[in-house]
């Protein structure tokens, strides 16, 4: 077996911005055929490093080298784009069409990520594509290039649950390639990655295993360290005794001794006493939460949902899975009663206490300091049972420390600036939460905070996310929309949505077929036959396009016969792009 090839070396490495030091002496490096996930808190460094690896961020001392040949490739959050490119150009480059369309592996990926191949699709300019759009092509392009490292920053923002199953699926089905991923989403980190970073005080921390392997052992230091944080060691403890009463899956992974780190979870309770929490949201809420009684919801011509019956119970604990524009967030409002159906009607009980954290960030008053804005909807919380928060201890539990707390609202960052926005909804004491998409732009030990806080809430809780392993760790039952107008219930949860979803695309497959078409070999036959024919042709027009540009070299002085050559160089490039159409669209 080959010796594994070293691609990335950090050698001593320290970068600061002004007085603030993200990485500090830092050694480490990447091998070929590595997974790694990075974690940390936002602003840990863990972007920066991913620049530093790439070469784009130039370091205040140490060394970075980079092994000769290597092919690095990054997705950044916000890539750059030249708004004339089209699609097809970023991701494929120069590439002639029947080059690139008869690789099986250009095909799935821009299928996957980009809805198709044909021409119309990819012929849209980088201009005209929203952010998220633009995200895709560029993850397309890198997915597409022969690369030796792929440093990752949020590479699944802006993906559904399904695509992320796929990319996932994607990246493990490919060894060879190095990868070095930052995100948020701890059950894309368990899938893809066998190694963690944890990027904290300016070094990294490593650990083998996934996201739950690196939960289980960081447990088990903080237990062995007289000094750790007690918060911060009960919150590990009551994740961790979550994963070990999970799915088996999330077990199977961790590569380190198990037995010590099961001592932390003997007398650990179940996250949540259901029995307690129906007690409680009984007792806020009465019977009736909201009742939706066949109703019709369309956007212009579609329709979103058609005569839909669903009732939220109290305590209910609800994760809402679909597609982007099935008509999650309109569902939401429909509940919420800011968007009414055009038949039907939807029965909100009367004693409910709505609170909605919507995708779009609430405007404040930018002098306000963050426990300002905070009290401003109220000094105290209840959580119940005789339990109480302050403003401020809430604000704590958001990751608001106490210098943080005073800082003003105008100087905070976009994830900065969300978590506030959930903390004033929370300082409201709502009994039915309504979160959409609460999970962009937190950090992970943000996101096991407000699952702890999620532990504590008796009301009924509705939740739409991409993020599996928060949808999965928060919520107790699942409804998918799938486009057909139906809210469907989902016992199996995840698993069964992205069944459901590969079956009627199975079965739109199959429809579209029409019943006079001939056999699909004989067609295949043909097709080959054709494809191969204008193969030829093409291979002749390249001969003759090199033939013409000799000629030119040779004639260039002759203002004429270059004149004339040019003409037939234009000749023989509209052949060759007419061909290359006839072929793509064989291939298709």
């Amino acid at each position: 077996m080959p010796p594994t090839r070293n691609l990335v070396n950090l050698e001593a490495v320290s970068k600061a911005y002004g007085e603030r030091a993200l990485l500090a002496d830092l050694s480490t490096g990447v091998n070929g055929g590595d997974r790694i996930g990075v974690v940390g808190r936002n602003g840990a460094g863990k972007s920066t490093l991913l620049r530093v690896m790439a070469g784009e961020e130039p370091v205040d001392a140490g060394r970075v080298s980079t092994t000769g040949g290597a092919h690095v490739g990054m997705l950044r959050q916000n890539p750059p784009f030249d708004p004339d490119t089209t699609i097809l150009e970023a991701v494929v480059g120069p590439r002639a069409a029947h080059e690139w369309a008869v690789d099986p592996r250009t095909r799935e990926i821009l299928t996957a990520l980009l809805g198709g191949f044909d021409a119309e699709l990819l012929g849209r300019r980088l201009g005209q594509l929203s952010g998220g759009e633009r995200r895709r092509t560029e993850l397309a392009r890198l997915l597409v290039a022969d690369l030796d490292l792929l440093l990752l920053d949020e590479p699944t923002n802006h993906l559904d649950v399904d695509v992320v199953a796929w990319l996932a699926a994607h990246l493990t089905s490919r060894p060879g390639l190095a990868l070095v991923v930052v995100t948020h989403d701890r059950w894309f980190l368990d899938e893809v990655c066998e190694r963690t970073w944890e990027v904290v005080g300016g070094s990294v921390e490593e650990y083998d295993g996934g996201y739950s392997a690196y939960v289980l052992a960081k447990a088990e230091r903080m237990r062995q360290q007289a000094a750790a944080d007690a918060r911060r060691n009960n919150l590990l403890r009551k994740e961790l005794a979550w994963l070990r009463r999970g799915a088996p899956a999330r077990t199977s992974k961790p590569k380190f001794r198990i037995d010590a780190a099961n001592a932390l979870i003997t007398a650990e309770p179940p996250p949540r006493d259901s029995v307690q929490l129906l007690s409680f949201a009984n007792a806020r809420l009465g019977k009736t939460v909201v009742e939706v009684h066949d109703a019709t919801l369309a956007m212009g011509d579609r329709v979103l949902l058609d005569h839909v019956t669903w009732n939220l119970a109290p305590g209910a604990r609800i994760g809402i899975l679909g597609a982007n524009g099935v008509g999650k967030t309109s569902l939401l409002r429909l509940l919420l009663g800011e968007q009414k159906p055009l038949a039907g009607r939807v029965v909100t009980g009367v004693t409910v206490k709505p609170a909605y954290l919507s995708q779009h960030i609430e405007e404040l008053d930018p002098q306000w300091r963050v426990l300002e804005s905070v009290e401003h909807v109220a000094q105290r919380v209840e959580l119940g049972n005789g339990r109480e928060l302050t403003a401020s201890q809430l604000c704590e539990r958001l990751g608001f420390g106490a210098d943080g707390q005073w800082t003003p609202v105008g100087d905070l960052s976009g994830g900065e600036r969300r978590r506030l926005q959930l903390t004033r909804l929370l300082m409201g004491a709502p009994n039915l939460l309504v979160l959409d998409e609460p999970t962009n732009d937190f950090d992970v030990e943000t996101l096991a905070a407000l699952e702890d806080l999620l532990d504590g809430f008796g009301g009924t809780l509705v939740v739409v996310s991409h993020d599996r392993y928060f949808l999965e760790r928060v919520c107790d039952d699942f409804v998918g929309l799938l486009g057909d107008g139906s809210v469907r219930p989902l016992p199996r949860g995840v698993d069964e949505y992205l069944e459901l979803l590969r079956r009627r695309r199975a079965e739109t497959v199959e429809r579209a077929e029409p019943a006079t078409q001939r056999s699909t070999a004989a067609l295949d036959r043909d097709a080959q036959k054709a494809m191969s024919r204008i193969e030829r042709q093409l291979a002749k027009l390249e001969e003759r396009a090199a033939a013409l540009h000799d000629q030119l070299a040779t004639h260039a002085t002759d203002f004429e016969k270059v004149a004339d050559l040019h003409a037939q160089l234009r000749e023989v490039e509209a052949e060759r792009d007419r061909l290359e159409g006839e072929w793509l669209e064989l291939a298709t």
